[in-house]
């Protein structure tokens, strides 16, 4: 499968740079002018998030964005508006919505997957459908050339994480940590050799997230990994800075990643 994502992280690995992933939920704050700005500011792969009343794999920072969110009336199909919205403006960023399977299966797989390729969306990563359950979905994204990203852990053996990479494309999403998203720091070391395993694995780029919360974890991360995913850091400072804070945030953290690798250690 091409898309902007196979494309994107072919231009990266062309570089020899490792791409930043940004994080957001649609409908916290001004998420649209965030969404719209993201790209300029450094993202190479924007996760947009789908709010879900029970976000059982995120931590503090996402369940209270989640539900700020719901409380000012977003929906799954504004969240699509958003995107659709985004599309208008920039017709290369790769665009990966990430939640959970309830407000997709409430839609329907297939009318899910039909309205998230009109909106220009790249890339689903539905957080708690295990790849024995994911099939009528991952079909459905399939028929209209979108990716289905599953996520390893730490705690995914070999035999295990046969099973993730098999059918997964766009990229492999690495959480550094066991436990929430923003509860923990990624170990760089453990990161090398776990992102290196995946990659044999899979045949696909690497985005290590969950933790990533300064630009020195950043930085020493996008050494070993293809990417880097930082979304509760950029959550937070969207809340108390809105989206001149968020955008801050995301300029030094991008600036850390992308020139990584031409540092000195």
């Amino acid at each position: 499968m091409t898309n902007r994502l196979t494309t994107r992280f072919a231009e990266l690995s062309a570089y020899n740079r490792a791409g930043f992933v940004a994080y957001m939920m649609a409908g916290d704050g001004d998420s649209q002018g965030l969404l719209n700005a993201l790209p300029a500011a450094g993202a190479d792969v924007i996760e947009l998030g789908m709010p879900f009343t029970d976000p059982m794999a995120d931590g503090p920072s996402i369940q209270a964005s989640a539900l700020r969110a719901l409380d000012a009336g977003m929906t799954l199909k504004g969240t699509l508006a958003q995107a659709t919205e985004f599309r208008k403006r920039d017709k290369d960023t790769p665009l990966v919505l990430m939640g959970y399977a309830n407000p997709i299966f409430s839609m329907g797989w297939e009318t899910f997957a039909k309205a998230a390729a009109k909106a220009g969306v790249d890339g689903l990563i539905c957080v708690d459908i295990p790849p024995e359950e994911d099939n009528e979905l991952r079909t459905a994204l399939t028929k209209q050339g979108i990716a289905l990203i599953r996520l390893a852990t730490p705690t995914t053996d070999d035999d295990r994480l046969a099973t993730v990479v098999a059918n997964t494309s766009g990229f492999v999403y690495y959480v550094s940590t066991t436990g929430v998203t923003g509860a923990g720091t990624g170990v760089v070391t453990e990161v090398g050799a776990a992102v290196d395993r995946v990659k044999a694995a899979s045949g696909l780029p690497v985005a290590v997230g969950f933790g990533v919360r300064e630009p020195e974890q950043a930085e020493a991360i996008a050494k070993r990994a293809d990417a880097v995913v930082v979304g509760s850091a950029i959550v937070d400072a969207m809340h108390e800075g809105g989206v001149d804070g968020a955008t801050g945030l995301v300029k030094r953290l991008a600036s850390a990643v992308h020139t990584a690798r031409s540092r000195k250690n």
